[in-house]
C-alpha cells in the first residue's frame, strides 16, 4: 500500500516536470466488443469488394482490429494472400476508405453511434514466421548470416 502511494507520487512528480508516463493498458470490454464487430463486418465488406472488382483468387482477412480508448480511431491489420499484391491492395483500400467507412457505418448503425476513423496496415507476421521456419529447417542459417531475417517492418 505504501509502495503504491510512493509510485503514484513519483509519477505525479515526473508528469509535472513534463514527462509522460506511458503504460500499456488492457483494452476494456467495450473496446474489445467494438473491435470484434468491426473485424467481422470489415471482412465481409473487403472480400465482397475484391470479388466484385474482379480480383479472383485474392484472399483478404482482417487479422486484428484495435480501437483507441476514446473509440475515435481503429487500426486495422490486413493479411492478404498472395503477398505480392498486398501493398497495392492496401493502397487501394486506403484510397477507398470513405466508402468503406460509410458501408461499415450502415452495417453497425444499431451498435455504434459514431464510426471510428480507420487506419489500414499490412500484417506481415505470417511472412515473418515463414522466414523463421525456413531458417529453422536448415535451409538458411541466420546465426552465420544475420541479414537473412532482416528487421521486421513496423507499421
Amino acid at each position: 500500500m505504501v509502495l503504491n502511494k510512493a509510485i503514484a507520487l513519483k509519477n505525479r512528480q515526473l508528469q509535472s516536470n513534463g514527462f509522460k508516463i506511458l503504460m500499456k493498458m488492457e483494452e476494456s470490454q467495450r473496446q474489445k466488443k467494438i473491435a470484434s464487430v468491426l473485424q467481422r463486418d470489415l471482412v465481409d465488406i473487403l472480400q465482397g469488394a475484391a470479388t466484385q472488382g474482379g480480383m479472383r483468387g485474392v484472399i483478404i482477412s482482417v487479422s486484428k482490429v484495435s480501437v483507441t480508448v476514446d473509440l475515435s480511431m481503429a487500426k486495422v491489420y490486413l493479411s492478404i494472400f498472395p503477398n505480392n499484391k498486398a501493398q497495392e491492395l492496401v493502397e487501394g483500400i486506403k484510397s477507398n476508405q470513405p466508402f468503406i467507412r460509410h458501408e461499415l457505418a450502415q452495417r453497425t448503425k444499431n451498435q455504434l453511434r459514431r464510426m471510428p476513423q480507420l487506419q489500414f496496415f499490412v500484417d506481415d507476421s505470417l511472412e515473418y514466421i515463414d522466414k523463421i521456419e525456413q531458417s529453422l529447417k536448415g535451409k538458411d542459417d541466420p546465426i552465420n548470416d544475420p541479414d537473412l531475417l532482416g528487421k521486421r517492418k513496423k507499421s
